[in-house]
């Protein structure tokens, strides 16, 4: 069974670093491009950060260029988000999920994901 589950967020003051880590199974993760998306209470999900299959390239929102970091190890089939110098509207369910090579690029058609973490930036 494909599984995407995602650890590490919780409960952050402002200017703070969280890592969140995502750890899948039941498929060829090496294939796949990966990404990080979020969603606040109210709001539309939004990307966050991509990489694709072989790590060689990332894509980043502009809210969190210089502040956030995508990366991955196959050989441990995991996804990592590094966030950084935390802000408000930081505050989101982060999720990962996982697509086809070019799902990066165009920040759309994954098809995979995971259950999510809450990530709360108190100020």
């Amino acid at each position: 069974q494909v599984q995407l589950v995602e650890s590490g967020g919780g409960l952050v003051q402002a200017g703070d670093s969280v890592r969140l880590s995502c750890a899948a199974s039941g498929f060829a993760f090496s294939t796949k491009d990966m990404g990080w998306f979020r969603r606040a209470p109210g709001m539309e999900r939004e990307f966050v950060a991509t990489i694709t299959w072989l790590g060689s390239y990332t894509y980043y929102a502009d809210s969190v260029k210089g502040r956030f970091t995508i990366s991955r190890d196959n050989a441990k089939n995991t996804v990592v988000l590094q966030m950084n110098s935390l802000k408000p509207e930081d505050m989101a369910a982060y999720y990962c999920a996982a697509g086809p090579r070019g799902a990066a690029l165009r920040r759309s058609q994954y098809d995979y994901w995971g259950q999510g973490t809450q990530v709360t930036v108190s100020s």
